[in-house]
């Protein structure tokens, strides 16, 4: 094949995985299943083991033909699953601030430890069992660090849910997640190095071998963290001369990008050298701008990274027998090595063992970090499509079987530690801001200053908008729900919560009061309705006959646009007329929307529509509407749009703003006796 000819087929099926993970990933949503499994099942269907090998015209060899050696993929696909993991190692780093961590998390510290000891020494004797091999065997030595790996997204969705997130119990998990994170990549360097040194013959492996390796592999490790923790502010700095926040975000995924081959290079993973960048630039002030910025090469590559993955397996070889006899071995080994790692640790720190269960089950999720390393162990030959399928098997059920199992655990009753904990008594305070902008921004500057307090703040779902930050004996649960903040605490900590919020409220108040008194709201109106402007024939066709009325009945404000909200409801535009109603009302409450020359203009936008929807209203006598002119407002246009559905809303009202700046066009809608004859007028601005 050409290289046109390579290209056009990457671009094609680049476009296909982009949209099947996308539909993958939402229908296991909506069964409450973590996005992440959707798209490797959707990976899975559409590979060439599945759909993808299917003859097609012009495709002879199928849409996903089967690679070349050790990879079912193709090269030039297997390189965008590389960059994709490196992205997500370097995000992971990212959230780690290592520093302020380790001093408020000792106990998940040790939790942490002994998970990964007991999970990696576990998971390594049981391919030493079944593969009837030696311990130092490069896959039993894979299968110990894959069985390390924790997720815990969804363990913080859970406790977020059952009000435990701040809890000494979910505390410890999220705490233990992020040394777990930590060691298994220092464990993995070490593993590589053994690898390397078995597979290209380069002498025995001895003790004094084995030291020397884990000795290098260390000591690059710690190096370049040393290193990049030390000098973070300079590079920060550095990074700061390009002044523009997507130019030195896009410059610090750079780094990560070359720290990544130079780690490769030394007989490491990439992933070691994106995780280290992260690590080293998460204690900057621009840590979280350059999340931020990178999100969106995050959200298109990761989940074309976990469709590879899911390509890459074997369905016909997963529901072998050997494969499901040794896959659930290792996945029972794989959920007795965390709840007994996790939770035997947990025993001897303060816990009973009602809490060292909830511990243990909630560091049993695999996921994103346990697949990287085992398309690693795939690509490099070291384990064959079987194992991979028994690794895939693993995280699954893992991930499918935590919710239910640590749920289960936290319903049992009674505290989790042998002696009372502050935070067994916690209570949860709720913020109704009335708008998802505000709240962003309230929980954007809450976070900020509790960092500045010295709070470890961990974002646990960003799409979910979930938080925690701690510091001491002190745990916050953050969760932003559209407009509505709940924080979940100590009843002894929620005066501290309450004045955190109150001086965020206080200056964002104050700015906004400076900006209102920087600017003339009722000028700012006038100037719309006297600046004329362009119209849209197109976006005036949201104007439906059915949706007019030549004459309203109400004599109020209130009346004329419940009878507008009528309308629309009569004719199947609404899926909440209630909602509907309560958010109009609330945005004429912010500043009327009557403006002059008898006109008014009400909108708002709504969760209580699925599309954008627009009535018409003609009252000839005139109703008082709070207008910047003081005259009665004949002339009723009510603008809904959906709150989450990029549409015209803004567009839509300056140019039926413009069409009635006519004093001619204003007196024949007002007169019109039909309502195609109000419609015509609306949308052309003419008969």
């Amino acid at each position: 094949m050409t290289v046109t000819e390579v290209m056009s087929e990457l671009v094609l099926q680049l476009g296909v995985i982009i949209f099947a993970v996308r539909l993958g990933g939402r229908l296991v949503k909506l069964a409450g299943i973590p996005s992440v499994l959707g798209e490797l099942l959707a990976g899975v269907v559409i590979g060439p083991y599945a759909l993808g090998g299917i003859v097609l015209p012009g495709f002879p060899h199928g849409f996903f033909p089967l690679g070349e050696g050790a990879l079912a993929v193709s090269s030039e696909l297997y390189a965008f699953a590389t960059v994709a993991s490196i992205i997500l190692l370097f995000a992971s780093g990212l959230e780690t601030d290592l520093g302020l961590f380790l001093r408020y998390s000792v106990v998940g510290g040790v939790v942490g430890i002994g998970g990964v000891v007991f999970s990696f020494t576990l998971g390594a004797l049981t391919g030493v069992f079944l593969l009837h091999t030696t311990f130092i065997d490069p896959r039993c030595l894979f299968l110990g660090i894959l069985s390390t790996a924790t997720s815990v997204g969804i363990t913080a969705r859970i406790l977020s849910d059952q009000k435990r997130m701040d809890s000494p119990e979910g505390v410890t998990i999220l705490a233990a997640a992020v040394f777990d994170d930590v060691l298994g990549i220092i464990a993995l360097a070490i593993v590589l190095g053994i690898v390397a040194l078995i597979t290209s013959g380069g002498g025995s492996l001895n003790a004094a071998n084995i030291l020397g390796i884990a000795g290098k592999a260390l000591g690059i490790w710690l190096g370049f963290t040393a290193l990049g923790l030390i000098f973070s502010k300079k590079i920060a700095a550095f990074l700061k001369l390009f002044k523009h926040t997507f130019d030195f975000s896009v410059l610090a995924l750079g780094i990560a990008l070359v720290l990544a081959g130079i780690f490769e290079k030394q007989g490491l993973a990439m992933i070691i050298g994106a995780y280290v960048t992260g690590l080293s630039l998460s204690k900057t002030d621009i840590a979280a701008i350059i999340q931020e910025r990178i999100h969106g090469l995050y959200e298109f590559f990761v989940p074309i990274f976990f469709a590879v993955m899911g390509m890459m397996v074997n369905m016909r070889e997963i529901i072998s027998p050997s494969v499901l006899v040794f896959g659930g071995i290792y996945t029972l080994m794989a959920l007795a090595s965390k709840v007994v790692g996790c939770g035997g640790p947990a025993l001897f720190l303060g816990f009973n063992l009602r809490g060292a269960l909830r511990i243990g089950t909630g560091m049993i999720p695999r996921g994103e970090v346990a697949l990287i390393i085992a398309g690693i162990g795939l690509a490099s030959g070291v384990l064959d499509t079987q194992l991979f399928g028994v690794i895939i098997l693993m995280t699954l059920i893992t991930t499918l079987v935590a919710p239910p199992l640590l749920n289960a655990s936290l319903k049992i009753p009674g505290s989790g530690t042998r002696k009372p904990a502050k935070s067994d008594d916690s209570v949860v305070s709720e913020w109704e801001f009335y708008s998802d902008e505000i709240a962003d921004l309230v929980v954007d500057n809450l976070l900020r200053d509790l960092k500045a307090e010295g709070f470890y703040v961990q974002m646990m779902n960003i799409d979910e908008g979930l938080s925690q930050a701690r510091k001491d004996d002190i745990s916050l649960s953050i969760t932003e729900e559209e407009s509505v903040v709940t924080i979940e605490t100590s009843i002894l900590d929620m005066p501290f919560v309450k004045t955190a919020v109150f001086e965020v409220m206080l200056r964002l108040n104050d700015t906004i009061q400076k900006l209102k008194d920087s600017s003339d709201p009722q000028a700012m109106k006038k100037e719309l309705v006297d600046s004329g402007g362009r119209t849209n024939e197109n976006i005036l066709s949201l104007i439906q006959a059915e949706c007019v009325s030549l004459r309203l009945q109400g004599n109020t404000k209130k009346e004329i646009l419940a009878e507008m909200v009528d309308i629309l409801a009569d004719n199947g535009k609404l899926e909440d007329r209630s909602l509907v109603l309560e958010d109009i009302l609330q945005r004429e409450k912010t500043m009327s929307t009557g403006m002059q020359d008898g006109i008014a203009l009400p909108h708002a936008k709504s969760d209580g529509v699925k599309d954008i929807c627009v009535a018409v209203g003609i009252k000839k006598s005139g109703v008082d509407f709070e207008s910047m002119d003081g005259n009665p407002s004949q002339i009723f246009i009510m603008v809904i749009s959906p709150k989450k559905v990029s549409g015209p809303h803004l567009q839509f009202l300056a140019s039926v703003a413009a069409v009635l700046q006519s004093d001619e066009i204003r007196q024949k809608v007002i007169e019109a006796d039909s309502r195609p004859q109000v419609v015509s007028l609306l949308r052309k601005g003419k008969l």
